[in-house]
């Protein structure tokens, strides 16, 4: 008869510690095996996904609107079509300087400038075009302005079948800053947050337009 197995010094522990890790692995993919059988035959996926759906379905909650009977409520710093403002006394802020044309990194911005007559030391956008077909809606134009001439408004509906509707004049878009901005309160509200700038900070709630 054999008789136990010889161990060298330490290879009996080892040997133990091996069959005590096996051992433990066999007992946890047993249980793994019996979770798996238990969670089939209990429909647990199925369960889960009802659980889901009649959740949703006793408290719903409408994710889509009914447009354009409804609309969302758009953030303040939303950025939508772009729009010439005035003062209050109706005259116009933009003083033709150029400096939207030239921070617009699409270049869809043409202003041409003239002198105020009887006053040679003062300017204004004669011509002011702007094509919205390639606009970014960056702001940058709006932050670039020294006078706060710019605004965006919180337009989105431009829909058009022509695109050439979507290339806007001087009048075309101060006629959209009237309809956005037509008081003051409306011009400061949107000129705090976004003042521009090469202006003098408004330290707290604006009195003044610049």
């Amino acid at each position: 008869m054999e008789g136990p197995p010889s161990y060298r010094v330490g290879e009996y522990c080892v040997d133990v510690d091996r069959r005590i890790s096996l051992s433990g692995e066999l007992r946890r993919l047993n249980g793994m095996k019996f979770r798996e059988w238990a969670k089939t035959l209990l429909f647990y996926e199925i369960a889960l996904g009802m659980k889901a759906t009649l959740s949703h379905l006793l408290h719903y909650k409408p994710i889509t609107l009914q447009y354009p009977h409804e609309k969302k409520q758009l953030p303040s710093n939303y950025r939508g079509m772009l729009a010439l403002l005035r003062y209050d006394d109706g005259t116009e802020k933009c003083v033709g300087c150029d400096l939207c044309e030239a921070a617009c990194p699409s270049r869809v911005i043409r202003v041409v400038s003239a002198e105020v007559p009887g006053e040679p030391t003062k300017r204004y956008s004669k011509e002011y075009y702007m094509d919205m077909t390639r606009c970014l809606f960056c702001g940058l134009c709006v932050k670039a302005c020294p006078v706060d001439a710019l605004g965006m408004t919180q337009e989105y509906e431009w829909a058009v079948y022509d695109k050439r509707q979507l290339h806007l004049n001087k009048e075309q878009l101060l006629a959209i800053g009237d309809r956005n901005f037509p008081v003051r309160e409306k011009r400061l509200e949107f000129q705090h947050p976004n003042v521009a700038y090469f202006n003098v900070g408004f330290k707290e709630i604006p009195q003044k337009e610049l």
